[in-house]
């Protein structure tokens, strides 16, 4: 039987990018695409940026939500389409179930929640040798214990004919370099950048003559709100376009900035998988863990002690690792990469 491959993609967005390498390494032995991916629906944007899939599968099923019923049924379609393998990316148990309830034959991911019945290639993690999550994903396309070869980092491909339709629609023009700021980040406060720092930067750019944007999701808008409250006089020149867009959209905008600045977020890892040059800013999490896997890219952070946290909110209050990160480092690190 030809082989058909089945990933359980991650609910991060980010973490969703960090997946590519392992897809380029399942498909590179073949010409025809065998990869599926079965993923949650504000995911299916990136793997349709991804080569070597054949299909997006939405998963319905929400954290916390268990639904067996639900589970069973969704188990049943995949069983129809007689996977030879799955790989598990998430951790969690209920992740594995479905795979195990649709028999498909060989069931890799690491270990996780006890879920050694669930899983016919259970790994244990080896933190100290792949610190990074996109070598603890790509890894998985070897044997137990093996480390593979891997691409630099993760490749999205852009539609530029969906690019070049929303900026006509919006009116936006490629006449002068454009900044793109990405203010937010879903997984909470502590990995925002203040939106003062945010609107010091912008007053920069601008007085250079570039054009700024603000991209973001609609959970992004109250960040990028403040942005634009913060910004004053400056405010007219911004365009602000959070909330604006689908996360598809999001990710092709990014692709025509000369620069995106942004926090650890999914856009940051979309803007280095585009290719764009990047400014990624780090306070509360770690560019050990989750760097933007980009030779464009550079990050921004100072040395502190309580850095990082990985809380959602700064837990001594001072919030010191993102305030204390000055508009003035990053607005060099920008002059840098864009020589202006």
């Amino acid at each position: 039987m030809d082989e058909r491959i089945l990933i359980v993609a991650p609910s991060w967005v980010g973490d969703a990018i960090l997946s590519e390498p392992l897809i380029a390494l399942l498909r590179e032995p073949y010409t025809e695409p065998i990869v599926d991916v079965l993923a949650p629906p504000w995911c299916a944007a990136v793997y349709a940026r991804v080569r070597g899939i054949r299909r997006v599968i939405e998963n319905p099923f929400d954290h916390g939500r268990f639904d067996l019923a639900g589970r069973i049924a969704l188990a049943a379609q995949l069983r129809s389409e007689r996977y030879s393998r799955v790989f598990v990316l998430p951790n969690s148990w209920k992740s594995a179930l479905i795979p195990w309830l649709a028999r498909i034959p060989r069931r890799t991911g690491y270990i996780g929640e006890s879920r050694y019945g669930l899983l016919t290639d259970a790994r244990r993690l080896d933190r100290r040798s792949m610190p990074q999550l996109v070598q603890r994903f790509a890894a998985l396309a070897g044997s137990n214990g093996s480390m593979v070869p891997m691409s630099p980092g993760p490749v999205l491909i852009p539609d530029a004919a969906n690019r070049a339709a929303v900026m006509r629609a919006m009116h936006l023009t490629s006449r002068r370099p454009a900044v793109i700021l990405c203010p937010g980040a879903e997984f909470g406060p502590s990995k925002r950048w203040p939106p003062t720092h945010f609107a010091d930067l912008a007053r920069r750019f601008l007085e250079r003559g570039l054009q700024v944007w603000l991209v973001g999701s609609p959970n992004d808008k109250i960040a990028a709100n403040a942005v634009i409250a913060a910004a004053g006089e400056s405010a007219r020149e911004i365009r602000d376009l959070a909330g604006h867009t689908d996360l598809g959209t999001a990710i092709d905008l990014l692709s025509a900035g000369a620069l995106v600045v942004s926090n650890d977020s999914g856009l940051m890892h979309a803007a280095a998988a585009v290719g764009v040059p990047l400014i990624a800013l780090f306070g509360s999490s770690s560019p050990v863990f989750t760097p933007p896997l980009s030779d464009t890219a550079r990050v921004a952070r100072i040395e502190i002690e309580c850095s990082p946290c990985f809380k959602r909110e700064c837990p001594l209050g001072h919030f010191r690792c993102m305030r204390d990160l000055a508009p003035e480092q990053v607005y060099n690190l920008a002059r840098a990469t864009l020589s202006i």
